[in-house]
């Protein structure tokens, strides 16, 4: 008597770095550091490294929209990134991204990025976006044009969108609560907090947590700073009503052996809006 065969488990998206294809399109552009994007030490922060990422997205699509005229109205959001930085980037430093596509769901697509600075920099990313129904919000089929205009990246490489961050609860261990509030210009053009500004919440528990255990997220110009590996994913938007409330929103967060995870759960603790995890590489 045999069994059938199992199916094969499709890879989550936004957990694999992959290298450039040797086929398929790769998108490139040039971008400088600036003032507003590093930290005291001049070092890129991570909200900062989220921007750059969200905009050679957009860059690329709108590149491919201006050659094909489809007509058709997107609308994206991002599930999940990671980010693994072997050397920071610092102010004035020209910094060259190259990104393609490296996975396909039905509504959801990997993107590949990859970050070089004339100065040493090196940083690489990989996020899952969905695809939404500009009307509803709803997770919409992906556009034809991505099995015509990316798919050959991608190389038949299909990822799932599961979430895979467990929240930090109260109950954990050596569980730390501060507060964090969300402002206006957090909200961006879908009425919602932006996704850079949820690095922004994790630059802000590294500032707080981790800096007293000896830890430098890759201090600008430093070949000797810790290199590091860090992941976060959305789980429930931060809508305007939030921002107008004035309510504070608590994160939680764990470190340990240096390594951190952290939840920014709603005002009465009740939904988890996202959770991250930061690791040193070495």
């Amino acid at each position: 008597m045999t069994s059938a065969e199992s199916p094969i488990r499709r890879p989550n998206g936004a957990e694999e770095l992959l290298p450039i294809p040797a086929a398929g399109r790769v998108f490139r552009r040039t971008r400088l550091v600036r003032w507003a994007d590093v930290d005291s030490g001049g070092r890129l922060r991570l909200d900062a490294i989220a921007r750059l990422l969200q905009d050679i997205a957009t860059d690329d699509s709108a590149d491919l929209a201006a050659t094909a005229a489809t007509g058709e109205e997107e609308a994206w959001v991002v599930r999940r990134t990671l980010i693994e930085q072997q050397r920071s980037a610092e102010q004035g430093e020209s910094l060259e991204l190259a990104t393609f596509c490296s996975g396909l769901g039905s509504r959801w697509a990997e993107r590949r990025i990859i970050i070089t600075g004339d100065r040493g920099a090196r940083i690489d990313a990989v996020s899952l976006w969905v695809h939404l129904d500009a009307g509803s919000g709803r997770p919409k089929l992906l556009p034809s044009r991505f099995r015509t205009d990316y798919a050959a990246a991608a190389a038949g490489r299909e990822v799932t969108a599961r979430q895979v961050i467990e929240p930090v609860l109260p109950t954990d261990p050596s569980v730390t609560t501060q507060q964090w509030h969300p402002r206006a210009t957090d909200i961006d053009i879908l009425d919602h907090v932006n996704n850079a500004v949820g690095w922004a919440v994790v630059e802000q528990v590294l500032a707080t947590r981790l800096a007293t255990t000896g830890f430098r997220p890759g201090s600008a110009g430093d070949p000797r700073a810790d290199a590091f590996r860090a992941a976060i994913e959305f789980r429930d938007a931060i809508g305007r009503d939030v921002v107008e409330s004035g309510a504070a929103l608590p994160i939680l967060s764990v470190v340990q052996d240096r390594s951190t995870r952290l939840t920014l759960w709603s005002a009465d603790g009740s939904v988890p809006h996202l959770s991250a995890g930061f690791e040193p590489l070495h």
